[in-house]
């Protein structure tokens, strides 16, 4: 995988986390990476302590700002597999990384600091939809959209 871009996660005056995007080919279009059928890294490197439900909180309302309440709801167990795993990581320490992988094979995978968590999402549509929390109409920080998109 090639780093495509690398963004940084602001929330009002506080940096949150880097966010570096790996794909098999750069592209600086978003529904390009979004849509990717290939393996993928999306890799967030923790600036700040951030506590799990602060993290799926965010999480949550970035897929909410990028998809239908029908998309959504086709995404519940994945969603709910998601939640369930960012909790028993407990809170996101200052240089931690966590990332998100995708494998056609076998679906998304989060590790931290290296070392597995949880059971593999399945379901390409399930990363896309993450994806689009950096990469959609709506991101979650416009200058983080841009950065990971090699701008």
């Amino acid at each position: 995988l090639t780093l495509n871009g690398v963004g940084l996660r602001k929330r009002a005056i506080f940096k949150v986390y880097l966010n570096g995007l790996y794909v098999p080919q750069k592209s600086t279009d978003a529904a390009t990476l979004i849509n990717e059928k290939g393996a993928r890294r999306a890799s967030l490197r923790m600036l700040r302590d951030v506590d799990a439900d602060s993290f799926v909180s965010a999480f949550t309302d970035g897929l909410k700002n990028n998809l239908s309440e029908a998309q959504l709801a086709g995404l519940k167990p994945q969603i709910d597999a998601f939640t369930a795993t960012m909790k028993s990581v407990g809170e996101a320490k200052k240089g931690d990384v966590i990332n998100f992988d995708y494998a056609p094979e076998g679906g998304t995978r989060i590790t931290v600091n290296g070392q597995p968590r949880g059971n593999p999402i399945p379901g390409h549509d399930f990363y896309a939809a993450v994806m689009r929390i950096w990469l959609g109409d709506k991101p979650v920080d416009e200058g983080l959209k841009k950065g990971m998109l090699g701008g």
